[in-house]
């Protein structure tokens, strides 16, 4: 991940960390992905809770001048909102959602 790249991230996931969702977890699927080089996952309390934090993220993800293929005025309530800025792509998730999909594994490395 360069380091421009880097940065961008660090700044999502303190924003998400301030915001207090939880397990913020960082995978690098540039190797692996054409479509995106970095997963951002967090874990949202509630819908209310997605539907603030997504809200508000906006403005983060402007002032760090990333663009937005899929904004939209009002996260879908069932406790998912996927967010592609291209080479970032940000999952917000309920745990419940978040167990089901299990992206990290999905996503992990695998010995070679």
């Amino acid at each position: 991940m360069n380091t421009e790249l880097k940065s961008k991230v660090d700044e999502i996931t303190k924003y998400l960390d301030d915001q207090k969702c939880r397990d913020i977890n960082v995978i690098d699927v540039e190797t692996r992905c054409s479509w995106a080089d970095v997963f951002v996952i967090a874990t949202v309390n509630s819908v209310g809770h997605l539907r603030g934090v997504s809200h508000n993220l906006w403005s983060v993800l402007n002032d760090l001048g990333l663009d937005v293929n899929n904004r939209h005025k009002t996260p879908a309530g069932d406790g998912w909102e996927l967010i592609d800025c291209n080479s970032i792509v940000i999952h917000l998730m309920s745990e419940e959602l978040r167990e089901f999909y299990s992206l990290e594994k999905l996503w992990k490395e695998t010995d070679k």
